[in-house]
């Protein structure tokens, strides 16, 4: 006897108060996020923690309108690119560097290739590993909260491609 189980992915807060902060808030997170993100070599924050709050407005999007409206925006095949991209970003980074002649993640060796001072290289280098971070740590977050939310089914337009 195999049993059944389906989600209920269209289930939307009703109340319009949420709505309209959810509205209102998510762009300013994910600005913020991005200026965590690009400013976390210089000052508090980086990478990780602007990954976080990317995910967190994604989270909110999907609590306020629904996971159908979420996963509209963000796919699962989408969420799984992400997160292998921003993993390779990371890894990419580092290989460039040993095949310039330093060590793995050794961001002075970008000079070569950057056409720029070593101060600015490292600048930059450090700039893309977070950047990479950022975007794996997003999606890692998205995808946990899909899995959490849906029992681990894929969604019914990834079902129904399956079939």
């Amino acid at each position: 006897m195999t049993i059944k189980r389906t989600v209920n992915m269209t289930k939307q807060s009703d109340d319009v108060i949420v709505k309209t902060l959810s509205r209102l808030l998510i762009p300013f997170m994910q600005i913020y996020a991005l200026y965590v993100i690009a400013h976390g070599h210089y000052s508090p924050g980086g990478g990780f923690q602007g990954g976080v709050i990317l995910g967190a407005s994604l989270i909110l999007l999907a609590i306020t309108y629904g996971l159908d409206n979420a996963l509209r925006m963000m796919s699962e095949r989408l969420n799984t690119i992400l997160c292998s991209l921003g993993v390779f970003i990371y890894a990419g980074i580092g290989l460039l560097c040993i095949m310039l002649g330093g060590n793995y993640l050794d961001y002075g060796a970008l000079d070569k290739i950057l056409h720029v001072d070593i101060a600015h290289a490292r600048s930059l280098g450090i700039l893309g590993i977070e950047t990479g971070v950022g975007i794996a740590v997003m999606a890692v977050m998205a995808s946990i909260f899909l899995d959490i939310s849906t029992g681990g089914l894929p969604s019914t337009k990834e079902r129904d491609q399956s079939d």
